[in-house]
């Protein structure tokens, strides 16, 4: 798989898991098909699915940087499982700025990317 379809994917997977989080769109869907004792447990599910979809972008970022220096996977599992945890540590208390923050950091790790391949290419030039 090409760093284009997994870049896609990623966002995608972010997107929808934002949207459901946030949103009361999977709580209706979910209580129109008769399942709403499933309601409760939700977030258990979504915001793992979010920071895993965080994750996914971070590492098809990585590589279409050209995959300079060492491996990002295993510190990208780490994160998502620790953010994952801390939510459920916290009950949920401080979601909304924990997933904006887990995002702003993938944002940030594509700007710095962007900017080491900048300055690796003028270094070839």
């Amino acid at each position: 798989m090409n760093d284009e379809k997994l870049l896609r994917r990623g966002l995608i997977g972010s997107i929808i898991a934002a949207i459901c989080c946030f949103t009361p769109l999977l709580v209706v869907l979910v209580a129109g098909a008769g399942l709403s004792a499933l309601v409760g447990w939700l977030d258990y599910a979504l915001f793992p699915m979010l920071f895993a979809s965080l994750g996914v972008v971070a590492h098809a970022l990585w590589i279409r940087a050209g995959r300079p220096g060492a491996c990002p996977r295993n510190a990208i599992v780490i994160a998502v499982a620790t953010l994952s945890l801390l939510l459920f540590w916290l009950q949920f208390r401080y979601a909304l700025r924990i997933s904006v923050g887990a995002a702003l950091a993938v944002a940030l790790y594509g700007f710095w990317l962007s900017r080491i391949g900048t300055a690796v290419h003028a270094d070839e030039s």
